[in-house]
């Protein structure tokens, strides 16, 4: 089966994205692992699929690089919101389904560039512990503070957190975030993908609520840094409830092709 694709990445964040509004591909886990795979395949953080659902103007499903279907990806829906725009099913706002529900998203332009920002769930904090906090965006996210990110090795202590048993069965990701001046640094490990990101849509959402519970910076709205780039979150907080959350950034076309599968 020969599968057209196109390929998208938000701040460093890459997805392979198929149109399956009439293929209706159902992709196993081996397949989805060997298209994602950078060696032997056309390489991708995860994969999803685009299509129909009564109500929405499309369906995202998302798939891990290991070969899984994953629960909500941020920068993925912002990417899925660029590509369905340019399909012609969007103009410059979206209602769209994703694993935890549905989802709006506002596109707007700056020059030549677009922005996309995508409204989150509402949420928490979870859980606080002595070394972080537990917070699920979509996603669930044990958000934890540092000094010095830059220097922390994000593979061996994202893993060795990832398979905590406090966050037993299922695990969770990890963040690791440092307070600017103004704003945060934050380097991600995703489980699913069982290394460091780029960048994290969920994750940076999960430190900006963390950082926000703490008063760490000024409420309201937070720009954070990653290795791959800026985004913005912005939220409502009412005690402990975190509404109104909206995730922006850039969501960019890298190339498009085809693949025997």
């Amino acid at each position: 089966m020969k599968l057209t694709f196109t390929k998208y990445h938000g701040t460093g964040n890459d997805f392979i994205i198929i149109d399956n509004r009439l293929i209706h591909w159902l992709p196993g886990k081996e397949e989805v692992s060997s298209l994602c795979d950078r060696h032997v395949g056309i390489g991708a953080d995860g994969l999803m699929l685009l299509s129909t659902r009564s109500g929405y103007d499309f369906a995202m499903n998302y798939y891990n690089s290991d070969g899984n279907e994953s629960t909500l990806c941020g920068n993925g829906g912002r990417c899925m919101t660029a590509f369905a725009k340019s399909l012609g099913l969007v103009g410059n706002r979206a209602h769209f389904w994703a694993v935890d529900g549905g989802h709006n998203a506002e596109i707007s332009a700056i020059g030549e560039d677009y922005t996309y920002r995508i409204k989150m769930k509402d949420t928490f904090i979870d859980k606080v512990y002595n070394d972080g906090m537990f917070i699920d965006t979509g996603s669930p996210h044990f958000v934890t503070f540092a000094a010095d990110v830059s220097h922390i090795d994000v593979f061996t202590e994202g893993r060795r957190l990832r398979y905590d048993e406090r966050f037993a069965p299922g695990g969770t990701n990890v963040d690791f975030v440092e307070q600017l001046a103004e704003g945060l640094f934050v380097r991600s490990y995703e489980r699913g993908v069982e290394d460091e990101t780029l960048s994290c849509g969920t994750g940076v959402t999960a430190s900006a609520i963390a950082a926000a519970s703490v008063n760490r910076l000024n409420q309201g709205f937070y720009h954070i840094e990653t290795p791959g780039g800026n985004l913005k979150v912005s939220f409502i907080q009412t005690g402990t409830l975190f509404s109104e959350i909206w995730l922006e950034g850039p969501a960019t076309f890298v190339f498009k092709g085809e693949i025997e599968v």
